[in-house]
């Protein structure tokens, strides 16, 4: 059974830092590129950051890039993600996935096979 828990969301202030994790067991991950998705109030989920399998290469919503920063170690099969000058349109669910494929990095909801339940980012003005 797959499991993707995410921990780290939390209050802050406008131009404050939070580091996001995504715990994931189940199965071997090295094998599979991983993402953050984020859901606002009203809005449909979208794609924040997508890391390859080997953590080489990252991916990033222009909405982010410069200001978060996506990280990853397979020996913990665990994901970060560090996200520094927040503003309040960051306000958010966030949600760790894994994608259906091995080695493919996708950034759309359909091709992702498993989620976390997420953890709320609120940032205040």
């Amino acid at each position: 059974q797959v499991q993707l828990v995410e921990s780290g969301g939390g209050l802050v202030q406008a131009g404050g830092s939070l580091r996001l994790s995504c715990a994931a067991s189940g199965r071997t991950f090295s094998s599979f590129a991983m993402d953050w998705f984020r859901q606002a109030p009203g809005k449909e989920r979208e794609f924040v950051a997508a890391i390859s399998w080997s953590g080489g290469r990252p991916y990033y919503a222009d909405a982010v890039k410069g200001r978060f920063t996506i990280s990853r170690d397979n020996v913990k099969n665990t994901m970060y993600m560090q996200m520094n000058s927040l503003k309040p349109e960051d306000t958010a669910v966030y949600y760790c996935a894994l994608p259906r494929s091995p080695y493919i990095v996708a950034r759309s909801t359909r091709d992702m096979d498993y989620w976390g339940k997420g953890t709320l980012v609120t940032v205040s003005s």
